[in-house]
């Protein structure tokens, strides 16, 4: 099957006069070429829901077939499956176009009900370049994706980068991406607003006819193969995690460039995706940290930690805002200090979340995808052979041994204890879940559901910790009658919260083993 290797970057349009005086752009054709995309699919998106795209390309005189699947995209680097060929006249044989008879069978059994669902019209001015030992082609394209027509059309604006691996390592087109981002000049200091791009024009495409707006992510299950190596399991942890980044970064990045008193805030659920995705990178980094040079895993950690807090202020003051204090402070309370001290926590709200917009929004967090992605794939190779299930299993019940101990200190330990006991917990959790695949399903589903059990549970009595601490930073002289009687309010509800605990600890020193 002929496989595509190619990078986008998306530009913002204040960046595209310094994108195009990058010494690396020079090459780039005056005029460029204008392509006309029409995007085909079944009434039902039958083609959609199999991860493929079948698009008719025409350019200048000559129409070409292009079938696509879905491939793989971390950090912006897809692989796929690509065919594409001229046109026939007539009736297609989808045999004569991919060589994966079943592929083809499929295709010639939607053929009949095929109809265009979108467009992508743009001007590509592209080059070959020579890069690091490496053929790519570098293309910048710039146009729109529309859907309908007359009053009822819609359109999105089109402004990438797109680079395509010809020939070489793709080491070379993940330094190509960030030579490009760090701009003319060369320095991070005045680097481009040019992020690595997971949507293709095809994802983009279905989003802008579907109408619907952007969903949050979820992470996908982790499927580990029994003979990979320790490192192979971490770069397969690792680069999921990042692709699970990357699926919710849109939403939020884009706040940084919208007026900031006017802009809406994105949907709350984002931000906590873009939150668990760091946690189970981090987590990652310190479940194979034996196995990884010391180094890389200080570093790294160290890094990501800085945008894991950020995402941890905007969450708090999202769940404070949208969460609990509606519940306690409705919206149908018209009284001046509670009008007061919702507008407070709103202010609060916003700056935590501009503060998450401008650092996904900063060349510095699209340098560090592409250095990541191109540090994950050039790990070195372990000095030794490590049976990977034993290993998985060995480190579970060394999890799980601690865990119990955790559970029994923490009745004693007060506060400090459950905070630990509940970041053991994820920990533990999100540990199970990269290694899942390598277990006994029926025991490990078992043995994760009693780990989310707990982890709710304490959740929720650190969602009240941590309301209390937020509203102790609420000016004394805004509201301090309304406050103290929230502040009443919360001291109750956790109190009686903590009763729970026992049958919770007890719950995790007979938890099933998932092994």
């Amino acid at each position: 099957m002929p496989q595509e290797t190619e990078l986008k970057l998306a530009l913002h349009p204040r960046d595209a006069e310094r994108l195009l005086a990058h010494p690396l752009m020079s090459g780039l054709p005056r005029a460029g070429q204008r392509l006309f995309n029409t995007y085909f699919d079944t009434p039902e998106l039958a083609l959609r829901d199999a991860r493929l795209a079948l698009r008719e390309r025409r350019v200048g005189g000559r129409s070409l077939l292009t079938v696509k699947t879905s491939g793989s995209t971390v950090g912006g680097l897809s692989q796929r499956g690509e065919w594409e060929v001229p046109k026939p006249r007539g009736r297609i044989d989808f045999s004569r176009v991919v060589d994966e008879p079943a592929l083809a069978a499929a295709l010639q059994d939607w053929a009949p009900r095929l109809r265009a669902v979108f467009r992508t019209d743009f001007v590509r001015r592209a080059m070959v370049v020579e890069h690091a030992g490496a053929r790519i082609e570098l293309a910048f394209d710039e146009g729109h994706i529309g859907v309908g027509s007359g009053r009822r059309a819609r359109r999105e604006r089109l402004l990438e980068v797109e680079l395509e691996l010809l020939d070489g390592p793709v080491d070379a087109l993940l330094d190509l991406a960030h030579t490009l981002v760090l701009g003319p000049e060369g320095q991070t200091a005045g680097a481009l607003h040019l992020h690595p791009e997971p949507r293709s024009k095809a994802e983009r495409g279905y989003a802008l006819f579907a109408g619907q707006a952007a969903m949050p992510r979820r992470a996908a299950p982790l499927e580990l193969a029994r003979d990979m190596t320790v490192r192979e399991a971490f770069q397969a942890a690792s680069l999921a995690c990042l692709t699970h980044l990357q699926a919710n970064e849109a939403e939020s990045r884009a706040l940084a460039h919208l007026p900031p008193a006017a802009a809406p805030l994105p949907d709350p659920e984002f931000v906590h995706q873009l939150r668990v995705a760091l946690r189970r990178l981090r987590t990652g980094l310190r479940l194979f940290r034996d196995h990884l040079p010391r180094r890389w895993v200080l570093h790294w950690s160290a890094h990501w930690k800085g945008l894991a807090d950020t995402l941890g202020t905007a969450r708090n003051w999202d769940v404070f805002a949208t969460e609990w204090l509606p519940e306690r402070l409705p919206e149908t309370d018209t009284r001046a200090d509670a009008q007061a001290l919702r507008a407070w926590v709103a202010g609060q709200r916003r700056e935590a979340n501009l503060a998450v917009a401008r650092a996904l929004a900063d060349p510095a967090h699209a340098l560090a995808l592409l250095a990541f992605t191109r540090s994950v794939f050039a790990l070195p190779a372990p000095r030794a052979r490590v049976n990977l299930p034993r290993w998985a299993v060995a480190t579970l019940r060394q999890g799980h041994a601690r865990l119990r101990e955790q559970a029994r200190d923490a009745r004693r330990l007060g506060p400090d204890g459950r905070h630990e006991l509940r970041l053991a917990l994820k920990k533990l959790r999100y540990t199970q879940e990269f290694l899942n695949s390598l277990l006994a399903p029926k025991r490990a589903a078992r043995s994760t559901a009693t780990l989310a059990d707990a982890q709710t549970l304490l959740g929720e009595l650190n969602d009240l910790s941590t309301a209390q601490v937020l509203l102790q930073q609420v000016p004394a002289t805004l509201a301090p009658a309304l406050v103290a009687t929230l502040q009443a309010g919360l001291q109750a509800q956790l109190e009686a919260g903590l009763l729970a605990l026992p049958t919770m600890e007890t719950a995790l020193e007979r938890s099933p083993l998932p092994w």
